[in-house]
């Protein structure tokens, strides 16, 4: 039998610097050593909050979308309701609560999906997806300052294919709609 071949070294953190702070992250220059070749280098981490990203499933099996102008790529994008989650935050209160605030959404049966790390590389939070099922528009709308949202539904089917043919193109947005997908196949009637 042969021996297990080792696997990448993990780097040892040997110093972290705030370069920046602004209201949505911070900059960082995290000091590492290689702890077998002793090579020491700075790196730059950037250190957003935690994020949430809801699949909002109305009664008659569609999902809830919202269109919005996006400044990173300077222009629109399609997405499902999501935000920041406050420090400590639980994922379903802040899926919950981002979905009234930005759709005037509400529903039941709320439940994690799973989490992604958006940007390992550079990135050191999570974005969290979660499931509200029963999904109706019932409460005024309470958007942030900088929001103006479209707020649609279209049937799960139409939105996996929008998905797969480039006609979603948030990575996170499709990265909650892999979760769900298999959920879907479950609840969706035969």
């Amino acid at each position: 039998m042969n021996p297990p071949k080792p696997g990448p070294a993990r780097w040892q953190k040997l110093a972290d610097t705030t370069l920046l702070s602004t209201r949505v992250f911070e900059v960082h220059s995290t000091h590492y050593r290689h702890p077998g070749r002793e090579t020491e280098r700075d790196f730059i981490v950037v250190q957003p909050p935690d994020w949430v990203n809801v699949v909002a499933l109305t009664p008659d099996h569609r999902i809830v979308l919202v269109r919005q102008f996006r400044f990173g790529i300077d222009g629109f994008s399609l997405e499902i309701p999501g935000g920041v989650m406050e420090a400590g935050e639980d994922p379903v209160t802040a899926g919950l609560r981002e979905l009234r605030e930005e759709t005037g959404f509400t529903g039941v049966s709320a439940r994690v999906l799973g989490k992604v790390h958006p940007n390992p590389a550079i990135q050191s939070n999570c974005c969290h997806f979660v499931l509200v099922e029963q999904a109706v528009a019932s409460t005024a709308m309470e958007w942030d300052a900088d929001e103006e949202i479209e707020v649609t539904t279209l049937p799960v089917e139409e939105v996996l294919k929008l998905a797969r043919s480039g006609g979603i193109t948030h990575g996170l947005v499709l990265d909650a709609l892999l979760f769900f997908e298999p959920v879907w196949g479950k609840l969706r009637p035969r």
